[in-house]
């Protein structure tokens, strides 16, 4: 069950819901693609605030990727193959390849530098799980970023 919200914005901008049955045909079917995991909702006030934002940065891009939200059914199983870990999340694919993920809730001017950025990644796998950021350290990923 999605939240009262995202379901208000998918009817209003007609974004589709994908699943594992046919996740691979939408995002080969699209140059670039943004899936949308909103994560339980009744837990997580950020997963309206991105539902809210999703059309604004279809809309800020020119409609450059098409959005969908990923079903509640695939959430977890979607969620291990591009290996992000947090919600709500929004992982962005070039032609069904994936290009980088944003967890969680961004400023208005992060989001646009952010997926301005991931938009002219090559494709690539996705990372490894990485333990909370508070335990991890930064240094030793930064030769991985293509900037």
């Amino acid at each position: 069950m999605f939240s009262p919200v995202l379901t208000m914005m998918m009817e209003r901008h007609r974004i589709p819901v994908v699943d594992e049955a046919n996740i691979d045909a939408f995002a080969e079917a699209h140059d670039f693609t943004a899936l949308f995991f909103p994560g339980g909702w009744l837990r997580l006030a950020e997963s309206n605030d991105v539902a809210v934002i999703l059309p604004e940065l279809v809309q800020a891009f020119q409609g450059v990727f098409k959005p969908a939200v990923v079903s509640r059914e695939s959430e977890r199983k979607l969620q291990n193959r591009y290996r992000f870990n947090a919600f709500p999340a929004l992982v962005f694919l070039r032609n069904g390849e994936y290009l980088g993920a944003i967890k969680r809730v961004l400023d208005w001017e992060d989001y646009l530098t952010e997926i301005a950025g991931i938009l002219t990644r090559e494709p690539s796998a996705p990372r490894p799980f990485e333990l909370p950021e508070a335990c991890a350290t930064h240094d030793r990923h930064d030769h991985d970023h293509f900037h």
